[in-house]
């Protein structure tokens, strides 16, 4: 009896603190993540998160999941996309301690971004109405260190060079750095090739950023 009274102690205060965040709309059964938020805001929400990662005092884990799950059957509403490479060591709700209806997650090997990706971007921040949008590389990326490498890989492996050369010839062969080069590029590309998103830049504030996961560390440092 003590136990279930304590399990219904800590969904209240929950319920409560989500609440009070702006983070659950009562009346409405919608998970309201945006709220009250700008691009600048959305990206420091992911890196406060980021620090909870780091610390070890990850929120998003105890919050009630049926709630959660109930207030975003019928719609979502995130406050930022994050393209991440397709690697299984960078769990991008996790080490932003985000929950579920939070971040609209684009994965593709070497976060690079094709016409497919792209579209995605845009349909989050056109119709989701996303705050921020982040492109995020890692250290140690398997398909950037293949990229400067250049050799033969089998199967459709090497049609992800020819996004990931602009940006990676430019670091001369220095893997860390190309890793770096890789997300300014694409981070670029987004900014500058979508009117889409340049339009939301423009008249909603909405920010585009690109950082770096250090996989030892786990920090995401912003680089764009």
């Amino acid at each position: 009896m003590r136990r279930a009274m304590e399990r219904e102690w800590t969904r209240r205060q929950f319920v409560a603190g989500a609440a009070a965040a702006g983070l659950v709309a009562g009346g409405s059964g919608l998970l309201r993540a945006q709220t009250g938020m700008t691009g600048e805001t959305a990206i420091q929400e992911l890196l406060a998160g980021n620090e909870r990662y780091i610390a070890g005092k990850i929120t998003s884990f105890p919050e009630d999941l049926k709630i959660l799950q109930e207030k975003t059957v019928l719609k979502q509403e995130p406050f930022a996309a994050v393209l991440a490479c397709a690697d299984s060591r960078v769990p991008v709700e996790i080490l932003f301690d985000q929950s579920i209806g939070h971040v609209f997650v684009t994965r593709v090997a070497g976060n690079v971004v094709t016409p497919e990706v792209m579209a995605t971007l845009e349909y989050g921040v056109a119709a989701l109405g996303l705050k921020a949008v982040l492109i995020l590389g890692h250290t140690n990326c398997g398909a950037i260190a293949a990229a400067v490498e250049g050799k033969e890989v089998p199967g459709q492996i090497s049609v992800l060079y020819q996004h990931l050369m602009p940006g990676v010839r430019d670091a001369h062969g220095d893997v860390v750095q190309a890793v770096k080069a890789n997300v300014v590029f694409q981070t670029r590309l987004v900014r500058e090739s979508s009117t889409v998103i340049a339009k939301a830049i423009k008249e909603s504030g909405v920010k585009v950023a690109g950082g770096v996961y250090d996989l030892g560390v786990g920090r995401v440092t912003l680089i764009a």
